[in-house]
């Protein structure tokens, strides 16, 4: 794939990222965000990036297409779930839904420009802008792609040059989406880096560290405390640790009218990026009591896994993740021999999607790879107890359920720390306004300036 060498990680492999390049680098971007990014109205980086949404969702778009064509081996995703992914996050970023997002989370949509007031804050004649910090760095998991591309859209709305570090081998879409950027704004591409360096070397990160404002991070809660102990004390910190999501189903949208679609769905979440985002069901809690069973729920859920595998490929995975699905279906293939209470029902001659079915409600950390838990519970209350180990690490549930009873499930979820609720079927599809781990996308980012104002006569 041939691209111009506009960031470090379009340099050859055998190029070598040194701590002097890397501060220089960064030098640069601030330099560059000085002249051309700190003073650009919101309305034009709107239009920047509602021009770039639309360009990606466009088949014939050249970058689209080199995802498109090189992503399935630089990812490991099919070129269907590539797709799919795409026009997911792009969809979201159109003007409307970033000119929502900043009046949300900064309460007026000209935050960002000037002093403003909104309401409240002309009661008590006071005005606020905000302003980001002038050098952002982003460290970034590799598991799914659209977590780095967000942070960099969020980035440029506070006007901050950024620095996205990758995680080794996952820099194609960030290095797309970058290069995008480039080429229909070159001031913008200009404020922003992509590299990627091997984990563990401390002098690059103690580069990044000292030249940056603010440092973003996604990963495992142990990589969030060292990089956060390694900061300097003026450096703004942003951790979004690991967390697990699961889906719920009440037993009134259990008819067997209601059920193929519902388990359509289900299968939709847990195909979306093979089940490997932290928004992605490890269970699926299905109550008792409708007129289909839960273990009639995971049928119809392998049903459509195997549907979606036609026209939505999971794609391959390494021999060792092979083996690991291998090694949990064997379990359950004996305990479901030795009982009713386990239930399997497994994709044929691959390891492409596994559905297993418990009566056993305690939460089950899926191995992923579109591999899937259905349990059986009574009620909610008995969910959230059997889910009680990992109550501080939930972020997402999908729900369904009839508009009767969907309030004040939300209610007991949001009442015992879920951040996120949303109907079965969007899990791995926020909008672009969500507020990550319950915290606002921007307000986490800049920094208020309030002028508490008083005329004086002349």
């Amino acid at each position: 794939m041939n691209l111009p060498n506009y960031f470090l990680a379009d340099l050859p492999p055998e190029a070598d990222v040194t701590p002097e390049l890397l501060t220089e680098a960064c030098q640069n971007l601030k330099r560059n965000r000085d002249e051309y990014l700190a003073r650009r109205s919101t309305e034009s980086l709107l239009e920047v990036f509602h021009e770039l949404g639309q360009s990606w969702l466009n088949p014939a778009f050249p970058f689209r297409q080199k995802a498109l064509e090189f992503g399935p081996a630089a990812t490991g995703f099919s070129r269907a779930t590539l797709a799919a992914g795409i026009d997911r996050f792009f969809a979201e970023l159109t003007g409307g839904k970033l000119h929502d997002l900043i009046a949300q989370d900064l309460g007026h949509e000209q935050r960002l420009d000037d002093l403003v007031a909104n309401t409240l804050e002309r009661k008590s004649s006071r005005l606020g802008l905000v302003r980001g910090p002038n050098l952002i760095a982003h460290i970034c998991a590799g598991n799914i792609p659209s977590p780095a591309l967000r942070s960099i859209v969020l980035g440029f709305l506070v006007r901050s040059a950024q620095v996205v570090k990758c995680a080794s081998g996952a820099t194609l879409l960030p290095r797309l989406f970058a290069h995008s950027i480039y080429e229909i704004e070159p001031k913008l591409g200009a404020c922003l880096e992509i590299a990627e360096w091997p984990g563990g070397r401390a002098p690059l990160e103690t580069a990044l560290f000292r030249e940056a404002d603010c440092v973003t991070a996604t990963g495992a809660d142990e990589t969030l405390a060292a990089i956060k102990s390694r900061l300097p004390i003026r450096v703004r910190f942003l951790g979004y640790g690991h967390r697990l999501s699961f889906g719920y189903v009440t037993q009134e949208v259990l008819s067997q009218i209601k059920l193929a679609s519902v388990a359509a769905h289900a299968a939709a979440d847990v195909a979306a990026w093979n089940q490997l985002g932290c928004l992605s069901p490890h269970v699926i809690y299905v109550e008792c009591g409708g007129r289909a069973s839960p273990e009639q729920f995971a049928e119809a859920l392998a049903i459509e896994l195997a549907r979606r595998e036609t026209i939505e490929p999971r794609g391959p995975v390494t021999v060792e993740t092979a083996a690991a699905i291998a090694t949990r279906r064997a379990f359950y293939e004996v305990r479901a021999a030795h009982g009713p209470e386990t239930r399997c029902w497994f994709s044929k001659e691959s390891t492409a999607w596994s559905v297993v079915y418990e009566a056993d409600p305690r939460f089950q950390r899926s191995c992923l790879h579109r591999f899937v838990y259905v349990k059986s519970v009574a009620n909610l209350k008995e969910a959230l107890q059997a889910a009680d180990d990992i109550r501080a690490k939930v972020s997402t549930v999908g729900l369904a359920a009839p508009e009767s009873r969907a309030l004040e499930i939300a209610r007991e979820l949001a009442g015992w720390g879920v951040t996120r609720v949303c109907p079965l079927g969007q899990m791995q599809n926020p909008s672009l306004s969500w507020r990550h781990d319950g915290r606002p996308s921007l307000a986490d980012l800049v920094t208020w300036t309030d002028w508490e104002h008083e005329i004086y006569a002349s």
